[in-house]
């Protein structure tokens, strides 16, 4: 059953939107070619902290993973699309790098995440990066009282295949609130007019994720978590937490 929240909430929600906003900022800015992807997490963890506020993604186990998810943040590298790992792996000059973060502060969640690239950036990464952007502007401004999940659906299915990207099967945006998943799912393809009624009151969390290769499919590491392209293509994803209001669809995640 999809949450109706108040505005009062909705301010709630944007405190712990905040703390994620200044959590990936600080990532974006330690990482650098050498760094390791455990010391971006540290600087997640200490903004969390900092904040008073918890990670829902350290601990996480759905029903698809072998083990909780050990991190506060999700680094996916190169051809890895989503859920990475954070371990030793040193950043290397060209790498595309996306980063997936989430925080609750006082009951309420936020999630974002954010793909840039670390050294001299291949053009096409940047071009990636781009479309990825813009299925997730796409998305957000279907994203109005009124309107149907699958509006949003189809604004950013409709991106990527301008774009000639794939995107993952069976991932995509969700219901967020008190929780971090909560309904409705937001497929990153669909047909407009389909789905759950948007009501104002309700916070999505809109993520697509493009692959530049251009198949669906995608593989799965050996730590249960991690998704790569089959083909070793490149992959972006982009995520922002919105409130939907009458007045049109509200960022949750910045500064």
């Amino acid at each position: 059953m999809m949450e109706i929240k108040t505005d009062t909430a909705l301010e709630a929600m944007r405190e712990a939107g905040r703390v994620v906003a200044n959590a990936l900022a600080a990532v974006q800015a330690q990482a650098a070619v050498g760094v390791r992807l455990r010391e971006l997490d540290e600087a997640a963890r200490t903004v969390l902290t900092a904040a008073g506020a918890r990670s829902p993604f350290l601990g996480y186990q759905p029903s698809f993973a072998p083990v909780p998810f050990p991190a506060v943040i999700c680094a996916s590298v190169n051809d890895a699309i989503v859920h990475g790992v954070p371990d030793d792996y040193r950043l290397r000059d060209g790498d595309l790098v996306s980063i997936d973060c989430g925080a609750e502060l006082d009951g309420w969640t936020g999630d974002a995440a954010v793909s840039f690239t670390v050294g001299t950036a291949r053009p096409a990464d940047l071009e990636l990066i781009a479309a990825t952007r813009r299925a997730l502007d796409a998305g957000i401004a279907a994203a109005l009282v009124g309107h149907r999940v699958g509006d949003i659906s189809h604004a950013i299915g409709t991106v990527a295949r301008e774009a000639r990207c794939g995107m993952p099967v069976d991932f995509g945006g969700h219901g967020i609130g008190r929780s971090m998943h909560e309904e409705p799912h937001i497929p990153n393809h669909g047909r407009p007019g389909r789905g759950p009624r948007l009501r104002h009151g309700l916070a999505l969390a809109i993520e697509p994720m493009l692959m530049a290769g251009g198949r669906n499919d995608y593989r799965t590491d050996a730590d249960g978590w991690t998704l790569r392209t089959v083909d070793r293509s490149r992959a972006a994803h982009i995520e922002h937490t919105v409130a939907l209001t009458e007045d049109g669809p509200r960022v949750l995640t910045l500064p």
